[in-house]
């Protein structure tokens, strides 16, 4: 993917839209077999098929890879994923949608399930109100008088790109989450898409104090405190391009509102926060843990630990001054990483805080800066 910096970022499709159009397709199949099952269509290969995304209300072409009778009852269809000028590690994925009709003992007129590949949270899979909604009204239209369907979700790639995710910090295990609240996958990490955010900052640089949140979760609690949103800026993972444009814009003072397990990258000098440029948050949390004397033993759990939420919930088991102990070092050498990053670019000095929240948004850290900065922006 190559971008000059005035191409406007490809917008694609986010999980959902693919395994609602691999579903239709199958659907369609069965229906085309039971009308026609001896005539040329029980052979053709539905090349696309439509889907009303709902949100945003429009309906979008989606290209079908595959598809196939398994039984008079039960088809199966493949799309790919396309998620836009993204750095997105589902890009080409494919994504499985086995339907079976009339299912003895159903009585809802479709059930919806996770199989392999679609993460769990808890007991239930990972497929959330946008995506049931998607399959929901999408497939009811095409269900025939009397006619049950029971879809089954398959991402065959998605338990191992699952381990590079952060997904299991949020709960989601053994896969991929069917995760978002509109069908289009906006190209946040795409190169075109730091000029939008840096437009968006350009506007709002009269602010005495910013309050960058690298995504949803953080502009979301950010709200629900009491920010005003005049002063939320969205970076998505370009935090070094952003605190420069606030340097170059003369914005005093810069407020770090993110998940610990992004933010902890600028203590360790990685100032583009996605996992496909750079990561080492276990080693620099590590690092820390070690510089103020936690036994090794804690140490080396710390280091291999399977995501950053797994090192903060060691360090939560353990005397309850560690988290404090090492956070607030790590929020410290943030807002100090941060400022110098600012000064060494564009010759500006801007006051920098950071405030650190866990998977679950409750606040770990506040830096000594960030307690100050929270209280101008309320």
């Amino acid at each position: 993917m190559t971008l000059s910096s005035n191409t406007p970022p490809r917008v694609g499709y986010t999980l959902p839209v693919f395994a609602c159009a691999a579903a239709l397709a199958a659907l369609r199949h069965l229906h085309q077999r039971s009308s026609s099952p001896d005539s040329a269509l029980t052979e053709l290969a539905l090349d696309c098929v439509p889907i009303n995304l709902l949100e945003p209300a429009q309906t979008v072409e989606i290209a079908i890879e595959q598809v196939a009778c398994l039984s008079s009852h039960s088809a199966l269809a493949i799309t790919r994923s396309d998620p836009g000028d993204n750095l997105d590690l589902t890009r080409d994925m494919p994504i499985w949608a086995l339907v079976e009709l009339n299912v003895s003992g159903q009585t809802e007129a479709i059930v919806l399930q996770g199989g392999e590949g679609v993460g769990r949270r808890g007991d239930q899979p990972a497929i959330y109100a946008y995506a049931r909604q998607l399959l929901q009204e999408n497939l009811l239209r095409q269900l025939r008088s009397g006619e049950t369907l029971q879809v089954t979700i398959i991402l065959p790639e998605g338990k191992a790109l699952a381990e590079r995710t952060s997904n299991a910090a949020f709960g989601v295990v053994e896969g991929l989450s069917l995760l978002g609240t509109s069908g289009l996958s906006q190209p946040l990490s795409a190169p075109g898409q730091l000029e939008i955010f840096r437009q968006d900052l350009q506007t709002k640089a009269k602010q005495d104090c910013l309050v960058f949140c690298i995504g949803e979760n953080g502009l979301d609690l950010s709200r629900k405190l009491g920010i005003q949103p005049d002063r939320l800026v969205k970076t998505a993972n370009w935090l070094g391009p952003l605190l420069v444009e606030a340097g170059m814009q003369g914005v005093p003072s810069v407020l770090l509102f993110g998940y610990h397990g992004k933010l902890i990258k600028l203590a360790g000098g990685i100032f583009h926060t996605h996992h496909h440029v750079a990561d080492g948050r276990q080693e620099i949390l590590a690092a820390h843990c070690a510089s103020l004397g936690l036994p090794r033993a804690d140490v080396q759990v710390i280091l291999a630990s399977p995501t950053t939420e797994a090192a903060l919930n060691h360090l939560r088991e353990l005397d309850g001054h560690w988290i404090e102990l090492v956070y607030g070092a790590i929020a410290q050498q943030i807002d100090q990483r941060a400022t110098a990053y600012i000064k060494a670019h564009c010759d500006r000095l801007v006051e920098v805080g950071s405030i650190l929240f866990d998977r679950d948004r409750r606040i770990i850290i506040r830096s000594e800066t960030g307690a100050l900065l929270f209280s101008r922006v309320c």
